[in-house]
């Protein structure tokens, strides 16, 4: 079944998954998702992905992090999608949460955090939203 958006699809998969507390969950691979999962790992959001090749594009299995068998994600948001982009400036980088939760931005850099972005006072697409 081809997808029109893949981040939003991800994003959907883990919220489902955390909410009937699944400890893994498989989404098909691309290399964008794969650098917004290496960003999830790095702030410590998911325990760990591994890339499973197959005959095709391959899949993405997300291992989710649970503390005291509640999800270490609390939300997660789809921001900017394909009926509506949301491009900010390095001066319009939004805060999540008061800076407690992440902005996850594409950027001529690649894909950054909102933290990342600000310090290189570079803007972008803002992709997703996690706390």
């Amino acid at each position: 079944m081809p997808v029109n958006d893949p981040i939003a699809n991800m994003l959907t998969i883990i919220r489902n998954a955390l909410k009937v507390r699944k400890e893994t969950v498989d989404v098909p691979a691309s290399k964008l998702l794969e650098k917004i999962l290496f960003i999830f790992k790095q702030d410590g959001y998911i325990e760990d992905y591994r890339l499973l090749k197959d005959n095709k594009q391959g899949v993405l299995k997300i291992f989710l992090k649970y503390e005291n068998k509640k999800p270490v994600i609390t939300g997660i948001k789809r921001v900017s999608r394909s009926g509506l982009r949301i491009y900010a400036s390095n001066t319009e980088i939004p805060r999540v949460l008061s800076g407690l939760g992440k902005a996850i931005i594409s950027t001529s850099k690649g894909i950054i955090d909102d933290r990342e972005a600000r310090k290189l006072k570079i803007g972008g697409e803002v992709l997703c939203y996690i706390w």
